[in-house]
């Protein structure tokens, strides 16, 4: 980071000889006048560079913008290429699976002040205000500086002018953090925090602090990584750090390669192979037999460090990791060897290293690529090898942590035993995505768990524990256990306001509050994120259901149709949908209700609720069409006692009794129970002249410990 001047562009900086065309905008960098050029609809506009970013690979440009934002101007400067280009589009990662579109450059995705956590210049303050959704942000210098790692240094200037000069030794009081004491985890975890895709839970790391007290991790759960674990996006390398043997190892830190500044030690050619001794030093003596080229060819690092290319930046993978054409074949993602030899295809790497290896090193690549590829999927069909990727202690961590985060969406109760054994893992990345999905279904045994795990030693799991027991009442929770699940409820709600000026925190304040029956306050957050990005639907569907708990239906039906403006087509927009068809529905707008509800179940064929309500409404008119959307609705979800009762109703007032009597014994059977399928099942076969099975079944119902007591009575007294 460093202000721009005339003299930076004319050293570092080539004229720009062509707009950047963007949407019916022309942009354009004037170097001479200091500013972009932005020639659109309503005019020319001169948007003035007061910052240059970066340097490396590229320049980006930033201007002050409204209530105090410094924003990434739209068009930036490639450093290998000499060439201009459109910043927005070149971060687009097409992702097979996920439609993107380029933000436009206003978007906070392109604040600094919000979306560079201070990794580009020191001391950074934001100095947000929330209630004006305005920064007064300052540093203390550009780049990076000696207190960001060795912490504030004016006791240390005091301490050592008193003890004059000639000593090396750090004085006694001088409040100085020095790393000469660290373990190689608090040396990689003191640059992580720049260095990683995470979330903060805290403002206040200090080098030395454990990183998963003061942040979490993004693993391979998210589509910026190929299945793999390659990068497609930009992931800043540290979940790939973390699943390197040499980090596995407890050996190697970060310095070992880098200077403190970040710089690489060994650019040399003929020093280049001394950055992976001494541990693999009979590797580097004879390079050639290990690395099948000649002598000078290639470096350890071009076959373990392959570099690829995102967003005009060039970046090392840091899994160490061998070539796998392999899961390039499998995955698409790149591979050392097809990144030299750009002629040929992966199949042909993939007989290369065949032949060359006897041992198939790139079968657990490829068979943890898999499992990710099928859990992003909901394919479950490869459950058991995913459960046991989780668990024991020849686990992958990088693979435990995404495949517990991407269990969520699991039904299956057979991923719980696993589930509850990677609670109590090593690593507190792997337990706090344990405890995610646990929380998915509560229950006395996995509540117990989650309140061991609020007293974990490390902040991510304790946070995430005293979230998933966030609509807990008290009266569920030991005497014994309150104060720990009060304490990490509040560093949860702490961990939310960390980023204030991020509508996804306000959003998580909101389900937290709205939770914890806290409607009030949960409705302030939510309008507080709709308000930080109106561009955003999930806020507004969110907020929606809790106008309407409170009676403001108004509100609920205004704010569910500004999300459909937003989005009505892709299949995210079906929840918008769903609820503002329940919410017609509820208010007898029976017709527009319909319509809301087939637009939802278009959008999302796999919702049962969708299914539900409408055969609610259309069996008013249309029994048959009824008979048949209830029936989706059973089969999407045959644990719902609810629907399959619905289905057996239908049935019957169209007449097929037999059908019902079956549907209701078989969901009975399956432990889908209720009083009124009971209660509907006992009629039909008192009809049909099966008086014998019907006392049965109102024995069976007396004696159904799974109904409430009341229920359970009202059958005793018919009997």
């Amino acid at each position: 980071m460093q202000p721009f001047s005339t003299t930076l562009a004319s050293d570092q900086l080539t004229p720009q000889q062509q707009d950047i065309v963007v949407a019916d905008h022309r942009y354009r960098a004037d170097l001479s006048a200091g500013q972009v050029r932005d020639a659109g609809p309503r005019g020319e506009l001169g948007h003035p560079i007061v910052h240059v970013m970066g340097g490396k690979n590229v320049y980006f440009l930033l201007t002050p913008h409204e209530r105090g934002r410094l924003q990434v101007l739209p068009v930036a400067y490639d450093v290998r290429r000499k060439e201009w280009y459109d910043v927005a589009a070149s971060a687009l990662r097409h992702f097979t699976e996920v439609t993107e579109r380029a933000v436009h450059w206003t978007d906070p995705e392109l604040t600094f002040n919000s979306s560079c956590h201070g990794c580009h210049v020191s001391q950074l303050s934001s100095n947000y205000d929330l209630s004006t959704d305005s920064y007064r942000t300052t540093w203390a210098e550009p780049g990076i500086n000696c207190e960001t790692c060795h912490g504030p240094g004016e006791e240390h200037i005091r301490a050592v002018s008193q003890v004059g000069p000639g000593n090396d030794k750090v004085p006694a009081g001088s409040k100085l953090i020095t790393t000469r004491g660290f373990t190689h985890d608090q040396k990689n975890e003191m640059c992580a925090p720049c260095h990683a895709r995470m979330s903060p839970l805290t403002n206040g790391f200090r080098p030395g602090d454990r990183y998963f007290d003061a942040f979490d991790l993004v693993g391979l759960e998210s589509p910026d990584f190929y299945p793999d674990g390659r990068d497609l996006g930009e992931n800043y390398t540290f979940t790939g750090w973390r699943g390197s043997a040499c980090a596995r190892s407890g050996q190697l830190d970060c310095l070992h390669c880098h200077t403190s500044s970040g710089r690489y030690r060994f650019k040399e050619a003929a020093s280049a192979n001394q950055a992976c001794l001494p541990c693999h030093e009979a590797r580097v003596q004879d390079g050639v037999a290990h690395s099948h080229h000649a002598d000078g060819k290639v470096a350890c690092i071009d076959c373990h460090m392959p570099k690829t290319e995102f967003a005009r930046m060039v970046r090392s993978d840091h899994s160490m990791r061998p070539p796998a054409p392999a899961a390039t074949i499998a995955f698409g993602s790149p591979n050392a060897c097809n990144g030299c030899h750009r002629d040929k295809a992966p199949v042909w790497s993939d007989w290369v290293v065949r032949k060359w290896h006897a041992r198939d090193y790139q079968a657990p690549v490829v068979r943890r690529g898999a499992l990710i590829a099928a859990a992003r999927k909901r394919d479950w069909s490869k459950l058991p090898a995913m459960l046991a990727a989780v668990r024991g202690p020849g686990r992958d961590e990088v693979t435990a942590a995404s495949l517990l985060r991407l269990l969520r969406s699991c039904p299956s109760d057979d991923k719980r035993p696993a589930i509850l054994a990677a609670m109590g893992d090593p690593s507190p990345w792997v337990r706090a995505a344990a405890v995610e999905t646990a929380g998915e279904q509560l229950d006395a045994e996995v509540v117990a768990a989650l309140l061991a795990v609020t007293r974990d030693p490390v902040r991510l799991p304790r946070v995430r524990a005293a979230d998933a027991l966030a609509g807990l009442p008290a009266s569920a929770v030991a005497e014994g256990r309150r104060a720990d699940l009060a304490a990490a409820t509040r560093e949860l709600e702490a961990s939310l306001t960390a980023r204030p000026d991020d509508f996804a925190s306000q959003s998580d304040l909101g389900q937290l509050y709205g939770r914890r029956g806290d409607t009030a306050r949960a409705i302030a957050a939510y309008e507080v994120a709709a308000r930080l990005r109106p561009d955003m639907a999930a806020p507004l569907v969110n907020v929606s259901l809790l106008y309407n708990k409170v009676g403001r239906n108004s509100d609920a039906e205004t704010v569910l149709r500004r999300a459909l403006a937003i989005d009505s087509t892709s299949p995210s927009s079906a929840a918008a949908h769903l609820n503002l068809g329940l919410l017609l529905g509820a208010l007898r707008r029976f017709s527009e209700a319909e319509v809301a509800l087939r637009a939802a179940l278009a959008r999302d064929p796999r919702s049962a609720a969708a299914a539900y309500n409408l055969a609610v409404i259309v069996a008013r008119d249309r029994p048959d069409e009824g008979v048949t959307l209830s029936r989706r609705a059973s089969e999407l979800e045959p644990a719902s006692a609810k629907y399959a009762y619905t289905w057996a109703f239908f049935l019957a007032q169209r007449g097929d009794r037999r059908t019902a009597i079956s549907v209701l014994g078989r969901a009975l059977d399956g432990g889908a129970v209720s009083a009124d399928s009971y209660t509907l099942l006992g009629r039909l076969l008192t009809e049909a002249g099966r008086t014998t099975e019907a006392q049965a079944l109102l024995r069976r119902a007396a004696g159904d410990a799974r109904l409430p007591a009341a229920g359970r009575a009202g059958f005793t007294a018919g009997r």
